[in-house]
């Protein structure tokens, strides 16, 4: 593997192990834009921090690289609703507009990015 890839995939995985670090040390933050029908969101922040510390160690290793990018890539599909209903708490607050806005084409860039390693 190129070093342009290794970098790439250490990339992600840090990223990846630092969003499921967040889950747990700021819950507050994930459950303030959690959709308010998901049933159970403490217990869904925990199990999505949970999947994503996973993901990140899965996704080093080449016997389990492809799998992980596809859960990655499932992942976000599941939690854009959220990014969505974040935006919507921004534009209603007049707050974070702009970012929460750009944070939703970057969902399908993550995508992206994942679906190169399977």
């Amino acid at each position: 593997m190129p070093l342009s890839q290794i970098l790439s995939l250490s990339l992600m995985s840090l990223l990846y192990f630092v969003a499921g670090i967040s889950h747990f040390r700021s819950p507050e933050f994930f459950l303030k834009i959690t959709p308010k029908w998901v049933l159970f969101p403490e217990k869904i922040n925990r199990i999505v921090g949970f999947i994503e510390l996973m993901l990140a160690i899965a996704l080093p290793f080449s016997e389990t690289r492809s799998l992980a990018a596809m859960g990655v890539i499932t992942l976000l599909m599941a939690v854009f609703p959220a990014n969505i209903y974040h935006f919507q708490l921004a534009v209603r607050k007049g707050k974070y507009i702009i970012p929460t806005l750009i944070r939703l084409p970057i969902q399908g860039l993550l995508i992206y990015w994942a679906y190169t390693f399977i």
